[in-house]
């Protein structure tokens, strides 16, 4: 019986593997959509192509990055001994002198990798840049599909590793938010405009964190019985809450991120003083 998905016999088949195998529908074009089905892959590339960017310039300035009492968030705690001294700051020299280059290099591997390996940023970069599908509807152009299962891939699954690592940053930068209310002399009870930047950006660090899935699967994971574990079913109804807009939440924080340490770059380099509130 005839499917349809047959070629005529006058036809060739396409060239090619990926769709194009002999086991797939035997369809010329490479999909069917009228849309500008392009635009989300490639505003998703440039959106981190433009983080990416400019997260390695900040990185390897090793300059500007502390202005009492802001630290900039790609810089805490400091793990080397050629940072500039933050009083009361995370200033832990576990890296002796022989660190030469910037000591930011040693904390972006952590949030740097929780994202990475995230499962929002999986589909994004995905998408974006790898055309692993570029679109729903839309064919990859791969010629084969290996998923997750060899390397460098298969390194996604250290994820829930690196989450543990994120909620220890998210800790520090915890702590760094309390330091901001401060002042430029480390009198307590002042709050300037850079306290704000820091509390809106510490919000959504740790929304973005508590929404990953592997939070989701730690808080109520392995639970047969929700009615026995009342505690446990509340924290991951509200992990499951912030895990539908994970989404939001990875772009927002990672604006967000970005803009804390703008924030003190520029009243580190004396681009203008942080206003105060009180």
């Amino acid at each position: 019986m005839a499917t349809g998905t047959e070629p005529p016999a006058t036809e060739d088949r396409p060239p090619g593997g990926g769709v194009h195998t002999p086991t797939r529908a035997a369809i010329r074009a490479r999909h069917l959509r009228t849309d500008r089905w392009w635009l989300a892959p490639a505003a998703t590339a440039a959106g981190l192509l433009a983080f990416v960017v400019y997260s390695t310039w900040r990185a390897f300035a090793n300059a500007d990055y502390y202005a009492a009492p802001y630290v900039s968030p790609f810089y805490s705690p400091c793990l080397a001994e050629n940072c500039e001294p933050m009083r009361s700051g995370p200033n832990w020299e576990l890296f002796g002198t022989w660190w030469g280059i910037s000591p930011a290099i040693i904390i972006l591997i952590f949030p740097l990798g929780f994202r990475l390996t995230c499962y929002y940023y999986r589909k994004a970069y995905y998408r974006g840049f790898w055309a692993s599908p570029p679109a729903c509807a839309v064919a990859e152009p791969h010629r084969k599909y290996t998923g997750e299962t060899r390397f460098p891939l298969i390194l996604q699954n250290v994820h829930r590793y690196f989450f543990y690592a994120a909620l220890l940053v998210a800790g520090i930068l915890s702590y760094d938010t309390v330091l901001a209310f401060r002042d430029e002399h480390y009198a307590w009870g002042h709050m300037g405009l850079g306290t704000l930047v820091f509390l809106a950006n510490i919000a959504l660090i740790w929304a973005y964190t508590l929404s990953c899935h592997s939070c989701r699967h730690i808080v109520g994971g392995k639970l047969k019985h929700f009615s026995r574990h009342p505690v446990r079913y509340r924290m991951w109804q509200l992990v499951g809450w912030l895990n539908a807009r994970h989404m939001q939440l990875a772009w927002a924080s990672l604006v967000s991120v970005a803009l804390a340490d703008f924030y003190v770059y520029l009243v580190a380099s004396g681009v203008f003083d942080d206003p105060r509130f009180f």
